[in-house]
């Protein structure tokens, strides 16, 4: 589902894959977090750990009229406290997006799928 935008000059469309590769990039440059994981989960609680290219299957972007809503799926590292670490990922992400999208986020909902040991 991209976002679409008129402006004077034209049409803006922006697909969805371009969200999530901006959105996996920020997440990638936080502390803790492994990766992005698939929305699905596996068989028995496994979890798929996704490349740049793959970015849009550990994400959901939904519209609620003037602004957007943001579900990232990630896995973080053994050791870390989760509830910073996802703190610091919904800020970051948060403002990346504004800033490069100049479009608002209600909210970006954070999933953990997984804990990795080791890197």
């Amino acid at each position: 589902m991209p976002i679409e935008r008129k402006t004077k000059l034209g049409n803006i469309s922006v697909s969805e894959e371009a969200i999530a590769t901006l959105a996996g990039g920020a997440v990638a440059e936080c502390y803790g977090v492994v990766g992005m994981a698939s929305r699905s989960l596996l068989k028995d609680g496994f979890y798929e750990l996704l490349r740049k290219e793959n970015y849009a299957k550990g994400i959901v972007v939904t519209n609620n009229g003037d602004s957007y809503d943001l579900d990232l799926y990630i896995v973080i590292s053994y050791g870390v406290k989760i509830s910073e670490v996802v703190t610091e990922v919904q800020k970051k992400v948060k403002y990346e997006l504004e800033k490069e999208l100049d479009l608002t986020f209600r909210c970006v909902n954070i999933f953990v799928q997984g804990v990795r040991v080791g890197k």
